[in-house]
């Protein structure tokens, strides 16, 4: 599956466009890492956790988008996007979402 944030794949032409596939989780750190987090927050700088959360979440909304569009029969997601809303205090919804499309 090729996977890219422009509207066309280079070298490649789109055969058909199947429609928007999206994949989504909504992620949240245990308690106890909330807590660190709220020590690094006062004290400044990176808040790992947070950090971490965030890319494990962005994966597995790739990862349901992809297998979206594989149902569909895509060879390829064009303009991939992501898009990320606070839930609640610590939670976080992480959506990606794009185009699937066949190629010649």
């Amino acid at each position: 599956m090729i996977i890219v944030n422009t509207d066309f794949v280079t070298g490649k032409q789109i055969k058909e466009t199947l429609g928007l596939v999206r994949g989504n989780t909504i992620q949240t750190k245990s308690i106890g890492k909330d807590i660190k987090a709220g020590f690094r927050h006062m004290a400044g700088g990176e808040i790992k956790e947070y950090t971490e959360m965030l890319a494990e979440s962005r994966e597995i909304a790739l990862q349901r988008m992809i297998e979206k569009a594989e149902a569909l029969g895509a060879d390829a997601v064009i303009n991939v996007r992501f898009m990320t809303s606070a839930i609640m205090g610590g939670a976080a919804e992480i959506l990606a979402y794009g185009t699937a499309v066949t190629l010649k």
